[in-house]
């Protein structure tokens, strides 16, 4: 297993993501199952497991808490996370620390986030009514969190602004970063951001929640021909071996099959070679390009309601390759009128578009897809209502 240092703490580079754990027919977690993969985890050098909150309609750190219990508190590292991103009416960080910790049974956790700090949530982190972010500097200090950070979707200008705030508080920062998202959202300049500023990455999505662990026929059979006995999420994995600021990678491991091929991948350090990487990044190129604006801005001038139409042409790219609920989470922080649906059709940016895509059609396209992806307000909804039902049966 691969370790890397992290103020003197040797963790595993490969860490158990639990927001995918396996279920059973009927939707329940299979906790034998997730048992048996936190034991071989274990086994094989794994030493960080993650959760949070809402993870898995909110079973996921009561079921991981159970699984971890059975081995020695000294031999794992547990992180979960305060969801001060989640759309409700108050936040009481207190009540939720309290109650994680009992899910989890410990008595402290070794890493705790703030989750997905970004555009329409960082008010929720900042407002002095809730006192989140000085209630857990607190916590730190108490012993109860040896490590405090943050998880983030935001854009690199709200990324920058948070840091210029706290960054002085958080040790740690987990992105969503692979060689897709390297330059689909803005991945490279996160990164140097975060270097510059002395601040471990944490990476989530390294296949894109498994966009990544299969590709076109013709770019895996060029890796294959170089490895062929490597599954196509190896690279990415591998792709991330080569950064020297990125401390952890979580993988949201399903079952036993995807754990063992992640094992061997971080077994050694092993990082693309230039063949390799051209491969991949070749590929990339041509998965985000599914609308081939090349953002030169000719379209912006002319338009009459005043759309930002390069980047909801990026945006719209990002959900044809399934990024729904982050796409729609990066519009709510939008008004209504810069959304696709307020183009009026009126053609005059594809009259100037140099790359002749028919932008009316695209933005209508982009607005009937959205059409099907949920808020992100009512997936906080449904998750809350959820979460009511489970505590008036568990009063029962």
């Amino acid at each position: 297993m691969i370790y890397r240092d992290f103020q003197g703490i040797q963790l595993s580079m490969l860490g158990f993501g639990t927001m995918r754990l396996p279920v059973l027919e009927d939707g329940q977690i299979d906790t034998a199952l997730t048992q048996t993969m936190v034991d071989y985890a274990m086994d094989h050098g794994v030493n960080y497991f993650d959760t949070a909150w809402p993870y898995m309609q909110n079973h996921s750190e009561t079921v991981v808490g159970a699984c971890l219990k059975k081995h020695p508190r000294e031999s794992f590292y547990l992180a979960t996370k305060f969801p001060g991103h989640m759309v409700a009416e108050t936040y009481d960080p207190a009540d939720i620390f309290e109650q994680q910790l009992e899910k989890c049974q410990v008595e402290y956790f070794d890493f705790y986030l703030l989750h997905n700090v970004y555009e329409n949530s960082v008010g929720v982190y900042d407002d002095p009514r809730w006192g989140i972010v000085d209630y857990f500097v607190e916590q730190k200090k108490r012993g109860r969190i040896r490590h405090l950070g943050f998880s983030s979707h935001a854009d690199l200008p709200c990324l920058t602004d948070f840091l210029d705030r706290y960054g002085d508080k958080m040790e740690f920062c987990q992105l969503q970063f692979n060689y897709l998202d390297w330059t689909m959202q803005h991945g490279k300049e996160k990164y140097q951001l975060l270097e510059q500023r002395g601040i471990p990455l944490w990476v989530m999505e390294p296949v894109r929640g498994g966009k990544l662990a299969s590709l076109a026929r013709e770019d895996e059979q060029r890796l294959h021909a170089l490895r062929p006995d490597d599954s196509i999420a190896s690279f990415g994995f591998r792709w991330l071996q080569s950064f020297d600021n990125i401390t952890m990678v979580l993988s949201g491991m399903s079952n036993m099959e995807q754990m063992a091929d992640n094992i061997r991948t971080f077994d050694h350090l092993d990082p693309l070679s230039d063949a390799e990487q051209d491969i991949i990044m070749e590929a990339a190129e041509r998965m985000k390009n599914s609308v081939p604006c090349t953002a030169c801005r000719y379209c912006c001038d002319g338009c009459p309601v005043g759309l930002d139409i390069p980047d909801l042409l990026h945006k719209y790219n990002q959900l044809r390759i399934g990024s729904g609920s982050s796409v729609k989470m990066q519009l709510d922080a939008l008004p209504k009128e810069k959304w696709p649906e307020a183009c009026i059709g009126c053609g005059a940016c594809a009259a100037v578009c140099p790359q002749k895509i028919a932008i009316p059609d695209q933005l209508a396209a982009f607005a009937a897809e959205l059409d099907k992806v949920p808020s992100w307000a009512d997936v906080c909804k449904e998750r809350a209502e959820a979460e009511r039902r489970e505590k008036a049966s568990r009063g029962r």
